[in-house]
């Protein structure tokens, strides 16, 4: 109870001086039949009010996790989008790059060929 006390003497000062200063304002709060007003009542609405703080504080935080899911998704489809555009530029380019491709390819047939008959002569022996 000693360790206790400082705190509790505290709370009792701030809520004269919150009442004298009149901060609370005419908050009253009624439970059933009864009536809460002064200091306790807008103590006690204060802490309600926080409960909705803390409700909005959770949505937000939902909000946040859904718009970077969403936003990750479009991310993915504008990667999506640009491989497939790339891919169409590749096709519509390849016809005008056949004149570079034809000696490639033939450059390609001769060396996988001489290769290719190493190779038997390597296993043969």
């Amino acid at each position: 109870m000693k360790r206790a006390a400082p705190y509790v003497i505290l709370l009792l000062f701030a809520m004269v001086l919150w009442n004298a200063l009149n901060w609370g304002g005419d908050a009253n709060i009624y439970f059933g039949d009864d009536e809460l007003d002064g200091p306790l009542g807008f103590l006690l609405a204060t802490l309600f009010a926080g409960g909705g703080t803390l409700i909005a504080v959770l949505v937000t935080a939902v909000v946040g996790v859904v718009l970077a899911v969403v936003f990750a998704g479009v991310g993915v489809i504008v990667i999506g989008a640009l491989c497939v555009a790339a891919l169409t530029v590749a096709l519509a380019v390849s016809p005008l790059l056949l004149p570079l491709v034809l000696p490639l390819a033939l450059i390609w047939y001769f060396m996988h060929r001489s290769r290719k008959e190493r190779l038997e002569k390597a296993v043969a022996v």
